[in-house]
C-alpha cells in the first residue's frame, strides 16, 4: 500500500497515512510555503499573480504508477496549485491572474520556489540627433566587451540610443536589465529626426511597475545630455513587441548626396521623375550582408524631390517604404540595386549625410495609425 497523506488520501481514495510518498506532505506545510513566497514577494510591486506547479522524476513517477495500477488520473498539481493561490491571494489581498504581474514556480519535491517578474513595457519615439550612435548595444568584437585598447577600455564600440534610454529606466524600475525594441533601425551615422522612431521599452524583472512616464521621461532626457531626446506614450505589453516588430512602416529621409562628375538640374529631375513609385529591387547590401540573408528585396519608393543642387552636392528627400536601403538606392552598390540615381544619372555619386525625417505608423491609439507626437525641439 502506497504511504499518503491525509489529503492525497481523501483525494485517491486509498493509501496508509504517513510521510508522503507523492507530495512529500507539501500540503500540510503550505501555510509555512506561503509566507516565505509571501515574504519575498514583498520586494516587488505587484497587483496580480499565478503559480505554477513543476513536477519532476519522482512525483512525476508516482503519478504514473497510480494511473497505470488503479486507472486514477490524479488531480495533484491542481490541487495544489489551487490552494497555494488561495494562500497567497487571501494574505495579500492580490488577485491570480493568467500571465500576472508576478509567477511563482513551486517545486513540491524539494518544497523550494522561483519568482518570474513578468517586464514592465513601455511605448514611447525617439530623436536621435548626433551621429555615431548606434541604436542598441554594439559591443566591441576584438574582447566582447570587457574592455581593450581597440575600443578604448570601454567595452563598445558606440555608445547606443539603447543605453542612454534604459540606464536611468532600470534604475528608476529597480530592475535587472532593460532592452529597446525600436520599429526598424538608423545608421550609426544618419540622424533620425522628426516625430522620432516608435520604440518600445522593456524592462527585465522591476521591482516597480507604477512610475510616472512623465517622470522616466523627464529623467531620461536629462540622462541622454541632447543627444537624444524620448516621448512616452503609454505603457504597452509583449504582445505589442510583435506588432512593432511586424508592421511596415514607411518613412521619409533627407540625403545629402555627392556625385563624382559635373551634374545639371535636368539630369537629376529626370531620374527622380524615373524613382518615384518605382519598385526597386535590392539585392542584400554589401555592408550588411555578413548579418543578413543574401536574397533581392522589392521595396517601393513613393515620392522623391530635390531640394538643392550646388555643383556635386544635392540635397533630395525621398519617401519609401520601410526596409528600402537609401545609401544603395542612391550609390546602385555596384549594381546590387537597380534601378539607382547612379544608374539612372549616368554618374557615380553617394550619400555624404542621411537624416530620417519621418517615421509613418505607430501605436499612439493602440493600432498601427499614424499619429506624431509634439517634441519639445531645442533649436541651437
Amino acid at each position: 500500500m502506497i504511504v499518503l497523506c491525509r489529503k492525497c488520501i481523501e483525494r485517491l481514495g486509498f493509501g496508509t497515512e504517513g510521510e508522503c510518498t507523492l507530495c512529500g506532505n507539501a500540503f500540510d506545510k503550505l501555510d509555512e510555503i506561503s509566507d516565505k513566497i509571501i515574504s519575498e514577494l514583498e520586494n516587488y510591486e505587484f497587483d496580480s499573480f499565478d503559480v505554477g506547479i513543476r513536477l519532476h522524476g519522482s512525483i512525476a513517477s508516482i503519478m504514473n504508477f497510480i494511473r497505470d495500477r488503479y486507472g486514477i488520473e490524479d488531480s495533484f498539481r491542481d490541487n495544489l496549485r489551487n490552494e497555494l493561490i488561495d494562500r497567497i491571494s487571501t494574505k495579500t489581498q492580490k488577485r491570480r491572474e493568467v500571465n500576472g504581474d508576478i509567477r511563482i514556480i513551486f517545486f513540491p519535491e524539494d518544497l523550494s520556489f522561483k519568482i518570474d517578474v513578468k517586464s514592465v513595457y513601455i511605448y514611447g519615439r525617439y530623436i536621435k540627433r548626433v551621429r555615431d550612435l548606434s541604436q542598441t548595444r554594439w559591443v566591441c568584437k576584438n574582447c566582447d566587451g570587457k574592455g581593450c585598447e581597440m575600443c578604448s577600455f570601454q567595452g563598445k564600440k558606440y555608445l547606443s540610443v539603447e543605453e542612454l534610454i534604459i540606464n536611468p529606466a532600470v534604475e528608476l524600475f529597480q530592475g535587472d536589465n532593460g532592452f529597446l525594441h525600436g520599429a526598424g533601425r538608423e545608421d550609426v551615422d544618419a540622424r533620425m529626426l522628426g516625430n522620432g522612431r516608435p520604440f518600445i521599452l522593456e524592462i527585465s524583472k522591476p521591482k516597480r511597475r507604477k512610475i510616472s512616464l512623465e517622470e522616466l521621461e523627464s529623467l531620461i532626457n536629462r540622462n541622454t545630455a541632447g543627444k537624444v531626446e524620448v516621448r512616452l506614450i503609454h505603457y504597452a505589453d509583449a504582445r505589442d513587441v510583435a506588432r512593432l516588430k511586424n508592421a511596415n512602416y514607411s518613412k521619409i529621409y533627407r540625403a545629402v548626396v555627392k556625385f563624382n562628375c559635373d551634374i545639371d538640374e535636368s539630369s537629376i529631375a529626370e531620374a527622380i521623375k524615373t524613382l518615384e513609385n518605382a519598385v526597386i529591387h535590392q539585392r542584400t547590401p554589401r555592408r550588411v550582408e555578413h548579418r543578413r540573408s543574401d536574397r533581392i528585396r522589392k521595396r517601393k519608393v513613393y515620392s522623391a524631390k530635390l531640394v538643392l543642387l550646388k555643383n556635386r552636392m544635392a540635397v533630395m528627400e525621398i519617401h519609401a517604404e520601410s526596409g528600402l536601403y537609401i545609401k544603395e538606392l542612391v550609390s546602385g552598390d555596384c549594381g546590387r540595386t537597380k534601378p539607382s540615381l547612379s544608374e539612372l544619372t549616368g554618374c557615380e555619386c553617394h550619400v555624404e549625410r542621411l537624416d530620417v525625417i519621418a517615421v509613418e505608423g505607430g501605436l499612439e491609439d493602440g493600432n498601427l495609425k499614424y499619429n506624431p507626437p509634439v517634441f519639445r525641439i531645442q533649436r541651437r
